[in-house]
């Protein structure tokens, strides 16, 4: 029986979280034992999950980070603990996902990956692999990460840090990361793909595989199919009665996410429309002008079906989406969408889905918005359904992931 080890942030939990879990699930069902490593923030996992160190870990090498720059470089005690369960679990294949947060040494870890002959294979849901510092660029244009990062102009944007190190961390982890013989590289998409390939491990074998969706939960649903409304789920229903409506959600609204332009396009909506940011927290929320609704983060997925469904259309007017699963989450409940012509969200739209406009051009995305307004939601309906069931199933998805490992090991 072979057997894989993941290791991520989360175990179940958020977008990366849940993607380690889908996969585990897939490799399970072709006969594989599944673990998952994790920091923190789990849910019930049907893989074997190892935690890796503690809240007193996380917060020195917290610390560290914010002070000295070396996100990835503390831990050091949990990394040799999860090093020594690797060496006694023998895995076939080690699945990387997101190590940075503060909870592993990517130095230590690499160190021994290097030294095996275990294959490994990295999924990117950001580019902090490939820059000295930051996970996104793109916001500033910056393109320090192909020859070599200095100086870095995103050192006070996660993860904030007092000093500059940002020349040694991609020294190293170019260093670290070319050495690896057995490393293949997944980028979530094209757009990510390319800029992968316009670094230091351009020479890496590097296959885009899309994140997939649960086409059983995400489908159209209504509030009349909740046994039992939550409060969020009763307080966006009151507030969007009889409302055309704009959505978004994010994870975390960080100003990359496009929230100024939401502002501004707050002041040309008509009486009839209305704004909703979903994931937002209590401060943003006090702030936000009267016709920008501010929901908290929603996690029941379900739920979150209920929102994409009421909504007339979702936007993406974010400059940081190495995916843009909301698009895709969208789709499969029947919602066509609006989205800037930046990063990977313009490579999910197809004819009879939604639209894409100029990057930063609020007033331009809101004209598209009023295209679907005056078709009718109705009128994308059928393809944005398709395209979710088609494209981005996660069975198909990550059975990609699958025959790509049965691959690896057999050759």
């Amino acid at each position: 029986m072979p057997i894989l080890l993941q290791i991520n942030i989360t175990a179940n939990w958020g977008s990366t979280g849940k993607i380690a879990e889908s996969i585990g699930l897939a490799a399970k069902k072709q006969g594989w034992e599944s673990y998952i490593a994790y920091g923190r923030w789990n849910n019930p996992s049907q893989s074997y999950l190892i935690k890796v160190g503690n809240k007193l870990d996380m917060f020195i090498h917290y610390g560290q980070q914010r002070i000295f720059d070396n996100e990835g470089l503390g831990s050091s005690v949990p990394t040799r603990k999860l090093i020594k369960l690797i060496k006694e679990i023998k895995p076939d294949l080690v699945q990387l996902h997101n190590l940075h947060d503060h909870y592993l040494n990517y130095h230590l870890l690499f160190e021994y990956l290097n030294q095996t002959g275990i294959k490994v294979v990295w999924t990117f849901h950001d580019f902090w692999a490939i820059t000295g510092h930051c996970m996104h660029f793109v916001s500033i244009d910056c393109d320090r990460y192909k020859t070599g990062c200095y100086d870095c102009p995103m050192r006070n944007v996660y993860p904030k840090t007092l000093f500059d190190r940002s020349k040694k961390n991609w020294k190293l982890k170019k260093h670290l990361f070319i050495a690896n013989n057995s490393l293949t590289i997944i980028p979530v998409s094209e757009w990510v793909g390319e800029q992968v390939r316009k670094s230091f491990l351009k020479h890496k074998r590097i296959q885009v595989i899309p994140n997939g969706i649960d086409t059983s939960v995400f489908k159209p649903t209504f509030f009349s199919d909740i046994p039992v409304l939550s409060p969020q789920l009763l307080l966006f229903q009151t507030l969007t009665n009889d409302k055309f409506v704009i959505m978004s959600v994010a994870s975390q609204w960080k100003f990359e996410k496009g929230l100024d332009d939401y502002k501004a396009m707050s002041a040309i909506l008509k009486e009839d429309e209305v704004i909703v940011l979903v994931g937002v927290d209590d401060d943003l929320i006090a702030e936000l002008p009267l016709n920008i609704i501010g929901i908290k983060r929603i996690t029941n997925a379900p739920e979150l079906a209920v929102l994409y469904t009421r909504a007339d259309v979702v936007t993406v007017l974010s400059s940081a989406e190495t995916f843009g699963l909301t698009v895709v989450e969208g789709y499969a409940c029947g919602t066509p969408a609006v989205v800037y012509n930046n990063t990977a969200p313009p490579l999910l739209i197809e004819s009879g889905t939604g639209y894409v406009v100029e990057n930063k051009n609020y007033q331009l995305a809101y004209s598209a918005i009023q295209k679907i307004k005056k078709n009718g939601k109705q009128y994308y309906t059928d393809n944005c359904i398709r395209a979710a069931k088609e494209k981005y199933n996660k069975d198909e998805c990550f059975k990609k992931y699958l025959n790509l490992y049965e691959q690896l090991i057999n050759e």
